[in-house]
């Protein structure tokens, strides 16, 4: 199995737009770097058929896709419906176009409701040949769920963020947990034993009322004890050769594009 880390930076990106002559706000990230331009967070699973499980459509798909040379998928995932992951929706026509048919939609059922409430015309039944808006098959989904998607065995769990709830998964031994302050004892059991996970770390100090930040990563990782973790949906003061050269062993920061084999 292959996993391609598609965006890696919080919901503003890293750079933010501003900073003194326009260029964007890096904080304390160093802007000649590359691993620290930070798309919107979003991931794509490929199995051993080759199929494609993009998880989540953040606002800078397209250019992730071209980025990443990534030439189709086959469904998707959604994790939530914040606009940071749900707002290049609209792109998927393209995919549609290159599937030659509708894709489903994997979402709990309170998600499905809001992106048909905010994107109802990619839900209207499809009426062949053209693609000229988005097509996508709704299929709810529970926390708790074993899902068989493009011959991946998904697990879903439910995770704290704040004021809302958010899906993480576990496909065999990796797991995905963006966009989380806290986890429960349930994730936890259905992240046992896992080896390779992606988890959010919006802050190296202080504290977020919907991120975890690196005390509270650290934390799950003396519980866990995964061999590998990768930190992601980071924000502007989590420079990328501060955390390598920092970080404990065993945890990393991801990046755009990173590739991870598992």
């Amino acid at each position: 199995m292959k996993v391609t880390i598609l965006g890696s930076g919080g919901s503003a990106g890293v750079p933010l737009i501003g900073g003194p002559d326009g260029a964007g706000d890096w904080g304390i990230c160093d802007p000649a770097e590359p691993r620290n331009r930070r798309s919107r967070p979003s991931i794509i699973i490929e199995g051993t058929n080759n199929q494609r499980l993009l998880v989540d459509t953040s606002p800078d798909m397209r250019a992730q896709l071209l980025a990443c040379r990534i030439r189709g998928v086959d469904a998707i995932l959604y994790t939530h419906t914040h606009a940071d992951h749900v707002a290049g929706l609209d792109d998927i026509r393209i995919l549609n176009r290159i599937a030659d048919r509708p894709l489903p939609a994997y979402a709990t059922p309170a998600t499905l409701t809001e992106l048909k409430t905010r994107f109802g015309y990619a839900f209207r039944p499809w009426t062949p040949p053209n693609f000229y808006r988005p097509v996508l098959e709704e299929h709810p989904i529970e926390p708790g769920a074993t899902l068989d998607l493009l011959g991946l065995s998904v697990r879903v769990f439910a995770q704290n963020h704040g004021r809302i709830e958010t899906l993480g998964l576990r496909v065999g031994r990796f797991a995905y947990s963006t966009d989380v302050i806290a986890l429960d004892d349930a994730a936890l059991d259905v992240l046992a034993g896992v080896e390779t996970w992606v988890v959010d770390c919006f802050l190296r100090h202080g504290s977020h009322w919907t991120h975890a930040n690196l005390a509270t990563v650290e934390g799950w990782v003396d519980r866990l004890k995964p061999a590998r973790t990768i930190l992601t949906h980071m924000g502007t003061d989590m420079d990328w050769a501060w955390l390598k050269a920092n970080l404990p062993p065993g945890i990393e920061p991801g990046y755009d594009g990173m590739v991870i084999e598992t």
